[in-house]
C-alpha cells in the first residue's frame, strides 16, 4: 500500500520530497499455500514496521493462523516470499524463528502447564551451571530471577512463582506466554488470536 505524506494530501506539487519510510522489518509478499485440495493462503502480502501493530482480521478458517505458522516456522510455504530485514526467510522450525528474534504466542498458549513460570520462561532455552565444579545441572535461581523481573514489567504478581501455570487463570497464563517473548528481546512478536478465550477485564490486562 501507498501512505501519502500530510503534504501530498494539501496539493504539493512534484517538487515535494516524499518522505521515506524505513524499510519494514517483516515483508509477507504474495505467499500462497495449500494443505491438499485446499487453498489455505492466496497471495498473502503486508508489511509490519518498526514499533507497529498490526492486526490480521478475518472469518474462521480464512487463514490467519496458517500465515502465522509459515512466519514462525512450523511449516514451510509454497509460494511467494517472506522476507525479514530484508532477507528472505523460510524456517524450518520455531527455533529458527526465536534464533531471529520472532517469538510467537500461539492460540493454546504452547505453556507446559507442570513447570513453573520461569521453566516456561526458558522452555527448550534452560540456562545451565555446575555444580561442584564439574556437574551441569540446570540453573533454577537464575529462572525464577527472571521470571521475578519479567512478571513485574507486566504487572503480573502471584503468591508463588514456583507454582505450576496450570494454577493460574487464562488471563495470568496469557501474561506468562507474553512475559517469555519480552524476556527474550523479541524484535517481532506474533499473537494469534490472544484474548479469544478471555473475559472483559483479562482481556483488557492483555491489551
Amino acid at each position: 500500500s501507498i501512505r501519502p505524506s500530510a503534504a501530498s494530501a494539501e496539493g504539493a506539487t512534484l517538487n515535494d520530497a516524499a518522505p521515506v519510510l524505513p524499510a519494514p522489518i517483516l515483508s509477507v509478499r504474495n505467499v500462497s499455500n495449500h494443505f491438499g485440495a485446499v487453498q489455505a493462503l492466496h497471495k498473502v502480502s503486508f508489511d509490519v514496521h518498526a514499533g507497529e501493530v498490526v492486526a490480521l482480521a478475518g472469518d474462521n478458517g480464512a487463514g490467519k493462523s496458517t500465515i502465522i505458522k509459515a512466519i514462525s516456522g512450523v511449516f514451510q510455504y509454497e509460494d511467494g516470499d517472506i522476507l525479514l530485514d530484508g532477507r528472505r526467510i523460510a524456517f524450518t522450525s520455531p527455533q529458527q524463528a526465536r534464533d531471529n528474534g520472532i517469538e510467537t504466542i500461539y492460540q493454546d498458549l504452547a505453556l507446559a502447564d507442570n513447570l513453573s513460570i520461569g521453566a516456561n520462561i526458558f522452555l527448550g532455552r534452560e540456562p545451565m551451571t555446575l555444580r561442584f565444579g564439574f556437574l551441569p545441572a540446570i540453573d533454577r535461581r537464575k529462572m525464577a530471577e527472571a521470571a521475578r523481573e519479567t512478571m513485574a514489567l507486566l504487572d503480573f504478581h502471584v503468591s508463588r512463582l514456583d507454582a505450576p501455570v496450570s494454577a493460574f487463570s487464562g488471563g495470568q497464563r496469557q501474561a506468562v506466554a507474553i512475559g517469555r517473548a519480552i524476556f527474550w528481546n523479541a524484535r517481532l512478536v506474533i499473537m494469534d488470536e490472544p484474548t479469544a478465550a478471555l473475559g472483559v477485564k483479562e482481556s483488557r490486562r492483555v491489551l
